[in-house]
């Protein structure tokens, strides 16, 4: 049998990420927490309730975990309404609980990577109308300078913004998260709103902390045409493509944010990126159906022989991570890479461990190109509340019981331990934990 070893450069950053309102608990006084409260807004009920206790203190244990299983960064989130709990009030304990996380990351030899916005508001900025105004930007500038003079002792690297096109478009068009409104306008109003923040933000951080590194995380969406040939699959391709990926990145290339409905100039927002942050999880096929006119006549899908997750929620294809990273690389010439989350949903385990070996492998290819990867944090540490999903969906290395906050830790906890303490994939590693795919891996 062939043996290979891929290693990567060496001060790559192998991670997990988190989200604060997906693993804190009780994260009562943001909009998130009122929606779960709404019959028929979360799968089966579902609410994140105590989360996975972190606010609790069992980040301890889980960055205990982490770190012995050889990752050396982490990137989590802040919850904004925690630290801002009404607009004129600051809450310092707040704060001072966050250092003590982030020390907790450095003294277990950590990165540690923030994320500013990840998908919550406080109850009161939900009042004021969000995002859906430009009143948001000052507001998020304000918060933004609290936070980063509180914790940039232990951060210089920062997320201002996670997602903002699931952001937009799940709660104003999908319907799928707070506030949930069907309007394509008020969407594409918030993200250019969220764009703004963001730059407020990038130069707010500067400012701050002139050695900072700072950017945002896209959901990239690669896609292909049903049928290449069909003029009207590749058109239904190239619009969903563009509403789904390419408003922020246009934005930050040029300073004019353009989507399939019109076009937003957003000058400040040109330039304000140190590294381009990729959350990649699937690539979809597209093709024309005159039955969705609420998705502009497309509808997107995995084709039938797909490696699917166990609701059919994730494909397994690793050839989109290197499609995705070719585009960053090429769209953003200039700047750094890191795959800000990664991951797939499999409570028993089966598929997730070929899901690393075969997108990591991937990385090894972009990073073979001499592409600028310079880091990777899978989703996520330990299972956690996936938003309109709830608990129904385990994306953890380590499994979680919400009850009893009992974990187990997965076969795939410690492949990813052999991945981060070689700095590289082994065809051993592949024989132990995924032999299914060695001969696609290692072929003659």
């Amino acid at each position: 049998m062939p043996q290979a070893s891929f290693h990567f450069p060496r001060g790559f950053l192998w991670g997990t990420a988190t989200a604060a309102h997906q693993v804190e608990g009780n994260n009562t006084n943001n909009q998130w927490w009122a929606w779960e409260q709404q019959e028929g807004r979360i799968l089966q009920g579902h609410k994140s309730g105590l989360a996975c206790d972190w606010w609790g203190g069992r980040w301890k244990e889980d960055f205990d975990r982490a770190a012995e299983g050889g990752q050396n960064a982490h990137r989590l989130s802040v919850e904004w309404s925690r630290i801002q709990p009404e607009p004129g009030r600051w809450d310092e304990d707040a704060l001072e609980r966050y250092r003590v996380m982030l020390r907790g990351l450095r003294e277990r030899g950590m990165t540690a990577m923030v994320t500013l916005h990840h998908f919550t508001d406080p109850l009161w900025l939900a009042d004021l109308g969000g995002w859906e105004t430009e009143a948001v930007v000052p507001l998020f500038e304000k918060f933004v300078r609290k936070t980063v003079e509180a914790l940039k002792e232990y951060v210089t690297l920062w997320c201002t913004i996670n997602e903002p096109n699931i952001y937009a478009l799940s709660g104003y068009a999908a319907l799928d998260f707070p506030p949930g409104k069907s309007d394509l306008n008020l969407a594409a109003r918030v993200m250019a709103n969220m764009l703004r923040g963001h730059a407020a933000a990038y130069r707010a951080i500067h400012e701050l902390q002139p050695e900072a590194r700072a950017g945002y995380a896209l959901h990239y969406r690669p896609m292909v045409a049903a049928r290449p040939w069909f003029p009207l699959d590749v058109l239904e391709r190239n619009v969903h493509y563009s509403a789904i990926n390419m408003a922020f990145p246009t934005a930050l290339t040029t300073g004019v944010m353009r989507t399939p409905i019109g076009s937003a100039r957003v000058p400040e927002a040109k330039g304000t990126q140190d590294y381009f942050g990729l959350n990649y999880y699937s690539q979809d096929t597209v093709i024309f159906d005159l039955r969705k006119p609420g998705e502009l006549f497309g509808r997107r899908f995995y084709p039938k022989d797909a490696d699917l997750s166990d609701s059919g929620f994730n494909a397994n294809t690793p050839e989109g991570l290197f499609a995705s990273l070719k585009w960053a690389e090429r769209y953003h010439p200039s700047l750094p890479i890191i795959v800000t989350e990664n991951g797939i949903e499999c409570a028993d385990d089966h598929i997730r461990p070929r899901y690393i070996t075969q997108h990591v492998h991937q990385m090894w290819r972009a990073v073979n190109f001499n592409w600028s990867v310079k880091g990777y944090f899978h989703w996520s540490l330990v299972d956690n509340f996936e938003w309109e999903r709830g608990w129904t969906q385990r994306f953890g290395l380590w499994e979680l019981d919400p009850e009893t906050q009992a974990r187990r830790k997965r076969r795939s906890a410690d492949l990813y331990a052999e991945i981060c303490m070689e700095n590289g994939l082994t065809s051993e590693m592949v024989t132990k934990y995924c032999p299914e795919i060695y001969d696609k891996m290692f072929p003659g």
